[in-house]
């Protein structure tokens, strides 16, 4: 196995004419990405403006085959494999199982997406829907989740999920918690992501705090990261995801700019405030290369490595946004290649001089 640098589709811009899909794979291929993780977004509005239907209602089931099979086309002209579709929100733990079963009708359909995509692999946020509406009953998204896994099974070849705790989840918001679902799903199909940034902006950041952190931050990290090494089995993260982010000059409550009623101020952080590893010039902050450390060196992790961005910046309409995310990703890339003395061969797009320089 070797380490193969994946960036999610969203992370090069919003879905726009001017970030269309094919403008971002072809700066993805530039600088020497070897995959992307498809945001469903995309697809969707592929689908639409392929199709022409009516945005309202959402684009229908052929419409969205049909932009599957369009994007796998582009993506295999460029050799970029697609190593999973993303994200299934809102399934487990649903208090309301009629929203459940719908859950479980779409399910089919992203299955099918996926064969067309040539991907085996689908990801699943933990659920972060208001309290009202999940369940505060591990059993009930540990049934759920098997319920997945099972049906994913069935279905030939197989259809893996990978499970991702996010910093703000309402249930399940920390990798230990994600660790012990997929660990009583019990299933060989059903495995984790691993994410630097919502590692550490769970247990290290606190953007809604004046100091952008929690009370005894590096303690807590230093041991999660021991808990990690010792009880992960690393045949069960199916890939992880590396980045960053912005510490804020103020906290993120009522009055902030970034300040959303409707979010917990972790979510609305992380939908403008991510930035590539390394970019300390622009705030980076979080202990990013102590956790990918435990995943390389620690766990012995190897596979896919991807860069999932969301920040402000990919909402600017200039043309120029996808190239400029797509370099500075590579230039992430390298220097924690650099950092963590992984062993990879990089290919970056000439002049190398130029990326280099910014090291």
């Amino acid at each position: 196995m070797s380490y193969k640098l994946a960036i999610s589709s969203m992370s090069l811009g919003r879905c726009t004419a001017g970030h269309c899909l094919t403008n971002r794979l072809d700066v993805a291929k530039k600088y020497g990405y070897k995959g992307i993780e498809l945001f469903h977004d995309d697809l969707a509005w592929l689908a639409l403006y392929i199709s022409g239907e009516d945005a309202s209602s959402g684009p229908s089931p052929a419409a969205q085959i049909a932009a599957a099979q369009e994007i796998y086309t582009k993506c295999h002209e460029r050799e970029l494999d697609i190593i999973c579709l993303q994200p299934f929100i809102f399934y487990d733990g649903l208090i309301d199982r009629t929203e459940h079963v719908k859950h479980l009708d779409k399910l089919q359909l992203w299955m099918r997406l996926a064969r067309e995509l040539h991907t085996d692999l689908i990801q699943v946020p933990a659920n972060f829907l208001g309290e009202e509406y999940v369940a505060d009953d591990l059993d009930i998204i540990v049934s759920d989740l098997r319920k997945l896994a099972d049906i994913g099974l069935g279905q030939d070849p197989p259809i893996r999920f990978a499970y991702e705790s996010l910093c703000w989840s309402t249930r399940v918001d920390t990798w230990e918690r994600c660790w012990e679902v997929v660990q009583r799903v019990d299933r060989p199909n059903f495995g984790m992501c691993l994410d630097t940034f919502n590692i550490a902006g769970r247990i290290y950041a606190d953007p809604a705090c004046v100091t952008g952190t929690t009370p005894d931050a590096e303690e807590a990290v230093e041991e999660s990261i021991a808990r990690l090494v010792a009880t992960v089995d690393v045949k069960k993260v199916f890939y992880v995801q590396v980045v960053d982010a912005e510490r804020l000059h103020a906290p993120l409550i009522e009055g902030h700019p970034y300040y959303a009623p409707d979010q917990p101020a972790r979510m609305s952080w992380s939908r403008n405030c991510r930035l590539f590893y390394g970019e300390t010039e622009r705030g980076a902050y979080l202990p990013v290369a102590d956790i990918a450390s435990a995943f390389f060196h620690g766990l012995g992790f190897q596979g896919w490595v991807s860069l999932e961005l969301f920040n402000r910046r990919m909402a600017d309409p200039g043309l120029e946004v996808p190239e400029e995310l797509a370099r500075r990703g590579a230039i992430s890339w390298m220097k924690l290649v650099r950092d963590m003395d992984l062993e990879v061969k990089l290919d970056v797009p000439t002049p190398s001089k130029r990326l280099g320089a910014a090291l």
